[in-house]
């Protein structure tokens, strides 16, 4: 039985290679269904934000990867809520919003854990 595995994405989506290295562990895993669940805290928030435009800082726009999650299976995907709230952003439909204990849950519940 394949191991679970839970991607923490803890960078911002223009701070450098992190977030897309993190969005591309998350789809490879669920190319292979492997049990995969991703979890956006502190500046990682800020990869849900909408209307972001990668061209202005020269960098490879994300939106597609997260749009992709739901078509390789990636059902689990999750926000910390209180980077949310310090950073001024609101949630996507498309992601959980979770209090510290429940993250603290969260991570028990997969057997390996990669934060990025």
């Amino acid at each position: 039985m394949a191991k679970s595995l839970l991607v923490i994405s803890r960078q911002a989506p223009w701070s450098g290679p992190s977030a897309r290295e993190a969005l591309d562990i998350v789809l490879a895993g669920g190319a292979f269904d492997l049990p995969i669940g991703l979890l956006f805290m502190d500046d990682g928030v800020f990869q849900l934000a909408p209307h972001q435009d990668a061209k202005a800082l020269q960098q490879k726009d994300l939106s597609a990867n997260l749009q992709a999650l739901g078509l390789f299976g990636i059902d689990e995907v999750f926000a910390c809520a209180h980077s949310l709230a310090l950073r001024g952003l609101t949630l996507p439909a498309s992601a959980e919003p979770l209090d510290n204990r429940a993250i603290a849950q969260l991570i028990d519940r997969y057997d390996q854990v990669i934060t990025l």
